[in-house]
């Protein structure tokens, strides 16, 4: 049969199933001459004496290629001697051996330094949101601690303006605060007087002076003042849960102000978010009928964040942005007006009995300072919650004050909420956070949109790619491919 040629020019059907699959040794007569060496392989036994057979074989042979000889490995091993095949074999066993481990051995590198570099990511990762939700947990809980001990001074203590006076005294403490800072973490510490004028540069390139002091400080100092002494003042007509609810209406404000004071982007999901505050506010006077104390109140807390949203935007339109030296700076200066200019105001309101204590020692000095350690942490952590972390996170810790504070109210003090005050705090609250929308919020939207599109559509092609191969291969594996004979 070895013999015999096919009609297409294949000799015999070995040839023609190694010419199918592609064997990289293949040429015609190859099952021919492989039948010859096989003879020949079996006539000479190993350890045998044939010299003429093998010097035949060898002239037989000779006129076969490079390729040829590597496709018939019996001849390759018919002309070696069984030393040398051993020899052979196991040089190359060692230097593949040694290529195999050093391969492994590389890879094991790679593997373990990307997995450490993975878990190093990870670890910073699991770090920073840690970071993050301790400053928004920080920056709720102090305010409302604030809220709640004021409501509970004013048990034993009415004098909301003697309270704000105070609260704002401890102001003076920012700067030194900082600097402690700075002394324990900066490489090149500076001494006070340096670091004082390094962020005295917040007033101008001449540092503070007295004009400056004068002319900057006060506008700032009452605006801060009035807001904190209207938010006292509703506390005492409204519930904690009510008051930080419309305190977190400044937010629209500010952007109604910046719009129209300083010609800020237009946006139409903050117009939303400003609408949606001032329903919430009608809905919350509306709760007791528009009369009482309650429109009063809500009056009182409207007006502490009208007053806090124009301190904001005068302060960017005057001072700008402001680093943490800075803003501690500032602060403490407002500290410091307070205690020289502010002062004789408390004193007044004593000497007419608006505000009147007697005796002395009745003064719950434990509360007021509480009063103001809650209130001096809550600006601290403004402040630090900026310039460290995004200050997205102190608005969400803001507005986290409300639940806060419900929950308060709800557990300590019985408080039954009524629907209309529980919609408007919804409502107010919603809107506070369409206003942390960022100004490019459709664009992103748009761009995270259309990934999500692209990458289902890739993903669909490898689907069908996967599908089509899987195919292929089932036809093969059933015989379905047709043959090439020629």
């Amino acid at each position: 049969m070895d013999g015999k040629a096919a009609p297409n020019g294949v000799a015999t059907i070995e040839d023609r199933i190694l010419r199918i699959t592609g064997y990289y040794g293949y040429y015609p007569g190859y099952s021919s001459q492989k039948s010859a060496s096989r003879s020949s392989v079996i006539q000479c036994k190993p350890g045998g004496n044939c010299p003429s057979r093998h010097r035949g074989m060898t002239r037989q042979l000779s006129p076969l290629s490079v390729a040829e000889d590597s496709a018939a490995p019996i001849l390759e091993l018919q002309n070696r001697s069984p030393s040398g095949i051993c020899r052979h074999s196991r040089v190359e066993r060692q230097s593949r051996s040694g290529e195999e481990g050093t391969q492994t051995h590389t890879e094991s590198s790679s593997q373990e330094a990307e997995g450490q570099t993975r878990c190093q990511s990870c670890t910073s990762t699991f770090l920073k949101l840690i970071w993050r939700f301790l400053i928004i947990l920080s920056v709720s809980s102090s305010w409302v601690g604030t809220t709640q001990f004021v409501k509970i001074t004013y048990e034993t203590f009415d004098c909301p303006f003697f309270m704000t006076w105070f609260s704002t005294n401890w102001n003076i403490m920012v700067f030194p605060i900082y600097y402690s800072g700075h002394l324990a973490t900066a490489q090149e510490k500076q001494s006070p007087i340096k670091k004082f004028r390094e962020c005295s540069r917040i007033f101008g390139e001449d540092g503070l002076t007295l004009k400056l002091f004068l002319k900057r400080t006060a506008p700032f100092s009452i605006l801060w003042t009035l807001t904190n002494y209207l938010y006292l003042l509703a506390l005492k007509k409204l519930t904690a849960t009510d008051v930080s609810a419309l305190f977190c209406c400044n937010k629209a404000f500010v952007f109604l102000l910046s719009w129209i004071v300083l010609k800020d982007r237009f946006m139409g999901a903050r117009i939303v978010a400003a609408i949606m505050a001032i329903t919430g506010i009608v809905m919350m006077a509306y709760a007791d009928g528009f009369q009482g104390d309650s429109i009063i109140g809500v009056a009182y807390a409207v007006g502490s964040a009208s007053t806090s949203a124009l301190y904001k935007v005068l302060f960017k339109m005057f001072l700008g942005s402001a680093n943490f030296g800075e803003a501690a700076h500032f602060v403490s200066t407002l500290g410091f007006f307070n205690l020289i200019f502010i002062s004789v105001t408390p004193i007044i309101l004593y000497f007419t009995k608006v505000e009147y204590w007697s005796p002395f020692s009745a003064v719950p000095w434990g509360y007021l300072c509480g009063v103001a350690g809650l209130w001096l942490a809550f600006n601290i952590l403004v402040n630090v919650g900026v310039v460290l972390t995004y200050p997205i996170l102190i608005s969400i810790g803001t507005v986290l004050s409300v639940p806060g504070n419900a929950a308060v109210d709800l557990l300590k003090h019985k408080m039954i909420f009524s629907v209309v005050r529980l919609g408007a705090t919804i409502i107010i609250c919603i809107g506070f956070l369409l206003m942390l929308l960022p100004e490019e919020w459709d664009e992103i939207t748009l761009r995270f949109i259309n990934s999500l599109k692209e990458k289902k559509s890739e993903d669909h092609a490898d689907d069908i790619t996967d599908s089509s191969v899987h195919m292929r291969s089932r036809s093969r594996a059933n015989g379905t491919v047709s043959i090439p004979l020629a």
